[in-house]
C-alpha cells in the first residue's frame, strides 16, 4: 500500500545524504578543507537577485550579439572564510559538484521513466537515441563549428538530442499510435545511423579529435556556474512534472489496454513521458557528455530498496542518482590521475549490475 509519509521520509533521508555527500566532496581535493569551512563557504556562495542591469549582457543569435538584460546578485550570508578557500569551494569545486548532482538527477529520473515506459529493466535514458543525437550535435560543433549556426557546444548537443528523440517518435508513430516495440526498434536503427555519422566526423575532425573523444567519454572538467544555470532549471522542471505523472506510469505497467480502460489517455501520456524524459536527458548529456549506467543501475538499486511503485521510486531514484554521480565524480577527480567520470560510472556500474544478475536481483519492472 502506498504511504505518502514513507515517500516523504525516504526522500528527506536521501536529500540529507546528498547534502552530506556534497559537503564531503567539496572538502576533498589537492587542498583539503575542513567541513565547517566548506559549509560556511557554501553558504557564502548563495546569492539572490538584487536588481536588473540593461546592456551589460548579450545573447549570440546566428552569430550576432543581441543585447539582453542582466541580473545583479547579492550574497545572503557573509561568514568569515579565507579568500583562497572561498574561491576553491565556491568557484572551482561547487560548480562541478552542482553539475554532477544535476546530471545524476536527470539521468536517474529519466532511466526510471524509461524502464517503466518500455516495461524493460534494461532500458536507460539513451534507449531512443538521445545520447547519440547529443553526441552528433556536440561532435559537429567541435569539429565543424561553421556548420552549427545556432550556438555553442551545449546548445548544439541539446538540439541534436531532442531532434533525435522527435525523429524516432515520428518514425514509430502510425495512425496516432506509437507501439513501444516499434519505438524501441526505431531508436536502435537511428542510433546505428548516428554512430556512423559520428565516426565519419571523428575521422575528419583533424586537431579536434581529442576534444571530441574526450567529450564523448563523459566528463565534468572545467564546469562553470553557467553550465549549472543551463541544465538545472530544465532538469528540475522536467523531474517535477514527471513526478506528477507517477500514478499514470504505474497504470501503464499493466498494459496499454488496461490503462485505457482505467481512464488513462494512453498515447498522450506516452508522448508526454517520452518528451519530458528526453528533455532532461538532453540537458544532462549536453553539459556532461555521455555518462553511462547512472540511469540503468540507480533505478534498479532503488527498486530493490523501496519497491516498484513509481510514486516513491521516481523521486527517490532521482535524488539517489544525484548522490551517486557526485560520489563517482569525486573519485574521478581526487584519484592519482583525473579521469572522465564516465569511465568511473562504467567501471563501478557494470560489475555491480553483473552482481545483481548473478544474484537474480534484476527483475522485470
Amino acid at each position: 500500500m502506498y504511504r505518502p509519509a514513507r515517500t516523504a521520509a525516504w526522500s528527506a533521508g536521501l536529500v540529507v545524504l546528498l547534502i552530506a555527500v556534497v559537503l564531503a566532496s567539496a572538502a576533498l581535493g589537492p587542498v583539503r578543507i575542513d567541513p565547517v569551512t566548506v559549509a560556511m563557504a557554501t553558504l557564502n556562495a548563495i546569492v539572490v537577485p538584487a536588481g536588473v542591469t540593461v546592456g551589460s549582457a548579450s545573447v549570440p543569435v546566428l552569430g550576432i550579439s543581441v543585447p539582453a538584460p542582466g541580473l545583479e546578485y547579492a550574497a545572503v550570508f557573509s561568514f568569515d572564510v579565507p579568500a583562497t578557500r572561498q574561491i576553491i569551494v565556491a568557484d572551482i569545486r561547487l560548480p562541478r559538484i552542482a553539475l554532477a548532482a544535476t546530471v545524476g538527477l536527470a539521468l536517474a529520473a529519466a532511466g526510471t521513466v524509461m524502464q517503466g515506459f518500455f516495461r524493460n529493466p534494461l532500458a536507460d535514458p539513451s534507449i531512443i537515441g538521445v545520447s547519440s543525437g547529443a553526441a552528433a550535435g556536440a561532435v559537429a560543433a567541435i569539429a565543424f563549428p561553421a556548420l552549427v549556426p545556432f550556438g555553442g557546444l551545449h546548445l548544439s548537443a541539446f538540439v541534436g538530442a531532442l531532434a533525435t528523440a522527435f525523429l524516432v517518435y515520428a518514425i514509430a508513430t502510425d495512425g496516432g499510435r506509437t507501439p513501444v516495440a516499434t519505438l524501441l526498434l526505431a531508436g536502435v536503427a537511428v542510433q546505428a545511423f548516428l554512430g556512423a555519422m559520428i565516426s565519419y566526423m571523428l575521422v575528419h575532425s583533424g586537431d579536434s579529435l581529442r576534444e571530441a573523444v574526450f567529450w564523448m567519454m563523459g566528463h565534468l572538467n572545467n564546469s562553470q556556474w553557467s553550465d549549472v544555470a543551463f541544465a538545472f532549471p530544465i532538469t528540475l522542471a522536467g523531474v517535477l512534472v514527471l513526478c506528477a505523472f507517477r500514478r499514470e506510469l504505474n497504470v501503464l505497467l499493466l498494459g496499454e489496454e488496461d490503462a485505457h480502460h482505467l481512464g488513462i489517455a494512453v498515447e498522450r501520456t506516452k508522448l508526454l513521458l517520452l518528451v519530458l524524459a528526453s528533455i532532461i536527458t538532453a540537458a544532462g548529456v549536453a553539459v556532461a557528455g555521455i555518462i553511462g549506467f547512472v540511469g540503468l543501475v540507480v533505478p534498479h538499486i532503488m527498486r530493490l530498496v523501496v519497491g516498484p511503485d513509481h510514486r516513491i521510486l521516481l523521486p527517490t531514484s532521482a535524488v539517489a542518482g544525484a548522490s551517486f554521480l557526485v560520489v563517482t565524480d569525486t573519485i574521478a577527480r581526487v584519484g592519482p590521475a583525473v579521469v572522465p567520470v564516465g569511465i568511473i560510472t562504467a567501471a563501478l556500474g557494470a560489475p555491480f549490475f553483473l552482481f545483481l544478475l548473478t544474484r537474480r536481483e534484476v527483475h522485470s519492472v
